[in-house]
């Protein structure tokens, strides 16, 4: 049940985090452009590649801080930094297919969810 908690606060922390860097990044740089979105998507995976960096030379680091800094707040900032690592875990496990089918999947998949949920919706409500 701790778990869950420290996942919540860190998600918290993580979606106001998220907020605020789009509207900074929209004030620099602009709306016509989803700068904010790929900001956001670079910044958690460099994020995420440190944390989880850290955790891996530091074998004896809580669970519970992993969970509050990784699942928590770069859950709630992006989730972009956890495919990101999945991606990366099979290419360095020399999965190549695996990953190549796992980014490409989730993009093309995820891109068409979205397209075909509009649709519905569109369709729903009309």
């Amino acid at each position: 049940m701790m778990s869950y908690l420290v996942v919540f606060v860190g998600a918290g922390i993580g979606g106001a985090a998220r907020h605020g860097m789009n509207i900074w990044v929209a004030r620099l740089m602009g709306t016509h452009f989803p700068w904010h979105t790929l900001v956001i998507n670079i910044l958690g995976s460099v994020l995420m590649g440190a944390i989880i960096g850290w955790f891996a030379e530091r074998l004896g680091a809580a669970g519970h801080l992993r969970l509050f800094l990784a699942t928590g707040i770069l859950g709630g900032f992006t989730t972009f930094s956890a495919f990101s690592l999945d991606a990366v875990l099979l290419w360095e496990r020399h999965e190549y297919l695996m990953a190549a089918l796992y980014v490409g999947g989730s993009v093309a998949g995820a891109i068409a969810g979205l397209a075909v949920a509009l649709w519905i919706m569109g369709k729903a409500l009309a």
